[in-house]
């Protein structure tokens, strides 16, 4: 390092949080600026809160910054999907192997948790009630307008980091600029936030090593385990329709609904019609774009550039894995050319936040349809059984994404090379059993002898193509 900058992070988030962190180690001096109040003493407008799920690459990213086992006491490991069928019963489905796991968190409990790691540090400081008005990025200024006073100023940091999430106000400004590129596309579901609270001796009252969901077609409900014993529920499910928001109109809707769709849960949602609605519907948004960075002054990181819909458990995790990569550039960089540093780690990003969006999408389609269906669950375990055959060559999709380092894009790619040959080992496959038949090794031996092995790979190799 051999210049130490003054850095602005808009947004007080998890990315920018952990973000905050990682650039004071660096040595910088970073603000960090954020519209609402405090979180940790002030309780903001519930009802969007959906748990996250922590997986390897998130999990990376806090070791990189020594808070791991912090985080480890809070979270509660899921080993796989708990399936709820329409009569109530339950099947498992591992998630990857024998210690695989990926993990329930609060939100909201992590993000304090964050916070509260960063504040001690003198090279960091938090300025909440911080409202940014206007981004000028020739200059690199920010207007800011205190919410509690009214008091209007503007900040001119040498670096400026947008991570204020889908709706970025930095974004917005770089989208006014010349040649910018960028999309959002909402999805036709909404989601909502219930409870399932604990048990009156605080224990959990479904299995809590599991991600419970409730596959019916056309919508969904999940839990998520909390560490008091309760479970934040998500129902996704249609604007319209005869099935949808629109459709529930009062108490007596919402409960005929649930006995008749999700029975077994309501026993256990003593409030769901007070969390039904009075909770809002929460959009599903993903939102790409083009460049992240102006100038070498500003970059957009996480959400702000590459917000996806949550059906992969990916979002909070590939923001984490962008300041990861970030870090890994900034241990050769000279602290000189940033606008060749930021230039290089979108083109390196982008890809994969692409891909991601793109699988998050698919895995809405697998978790709402597909999981209850007895060929799907077949061709899973089938996969299994291929991949421990052949472990060098197959890794399935979810496990690559989840509990590998793989760029989000090579495991896409390779993904789909899996799906076309899986698509050729099952036309001869109506039981686990039929996996040891002659023909079915043979397919795979044709398959996969010439497949090339499964690259690791050490951060981040894609990159933007010309």
């Amino acid at each position: 390092m051999t210049q130490k900058k003054n850095i602005a992070i808009m947004g007080a988030g998890l990315v920018g949080s952990l973000l905050s962190l990682y650039l004071a180690k660096r040595g910088h001096k970073v603000d960090v600026y954020e519209r609402r109040p405090d979180m940790r003493k002030t309780t903001l407008d519930g009802g969007r809160s959906i748990n996250l799920a922590l997986s390897d690459r998130g999990w990376r990213a806090l070791r990189g910054i020594g808070i791991e086992e912090d985080v480890r006491k809070v979270a509660i490991p899921m080993h796989g999907r708990m399936m709820h069928d329409e009569q109530g019963g339950l099947t498992f489905q591992p998630y990857g192997k024998e210690g695989q796991s990926i993990y329930s968190v609060s939100r909201g409990g992590l993000n304090a948790a964050l916070m509260n790691l960063s504040e001690p540090n003198e090279d960091i400081t938090y300025h909440f009630n911080q409202q940014a008005l206007d981004v000028n990025l020739r200059e690199n200024q920010v207007q800011l307008r205190n919410t509690e006073t009214e008091e209007i100023e503007t900040i001119q940091p040498d670096l400026l980091f947008g991570a204020d999430g889908a709706f970025s106000v930095v974004r917005g400004a770089m989208q006014k600029t010349e040649r910018f590129n960028y999309s959002q596309s909402y999805l036709e579901y909404g989601y909502k936030e219930l409870t399932i609270p604990a048990a009156p001796d605080g224990e959990w009252l479904l299995e809590k090593n599991a991600l419970h969901i409730w596959p019916r077609g056309n919508y969904m409900m999940i839990a998520l385990p909390n560490i008091d014993g309760s479970f934040t529920c998500t129902l996704f499910f249609p604007y319209e329709g005869e099935r949808s928001f629109a459709a529930i109109k009062n108490d007596t809707d919402l409960l005929n609904f649930f006995l008749e769709v999700f029975p077994d849960a309501v026993p256990l949602m003593p409030d769901l019609a007070q969390d039904y609605f009075s909770n809002p519907i929460g959009a599903l948004v993903t939102i790409k774009c083009f460049p992240w960075s102006h100038d070498g002054k500003s970059l957009l990181i996480g959400d702000a550039c590459h917000a996806v819909v949550p059906f992969y458990g990916q979002g909070m995790n590939a923001g984490f894995e962008d300041i990861f990569v970030l870090d890994q550039m900034l241990e050769d960089f000279d602290g000189e050319d940033w606008n060749t540093l930021f230039k290089d780690f979108e083109r390196r990003r982008k890809p994969n936040a692409d891909a991601i969006a793109d699988l998050a999408v698919m895995n809405f389609i697998e978790m709402r349809d597909k999981v209850a269906d007895p060929r799907f669950l077949l061709q899973k375990k089938i996969e299994a059984k291929i991949s421990e055959q052949y472990p060098d060559k197959w890794i399935p999709l979810y496990s690559m994404v989840t509990f590998t380092d793989f760029p989000y894009s090579y495991a896409l790619e390779t993904g789909q090379n899996q799906d076309s040959i899986m698509k050729k080992v099952m036309k001869h496959i109506q039981s686990i059993e039929d996996y040891n038949k002659p023909e079915v090794q043979q397919l795979l031996q044709e398959q996969l002898v010439h497949k090339e092995k499964l690259k690791r790979y050490a951060g981040e190799t894609s990159e933007v193509k010309e």
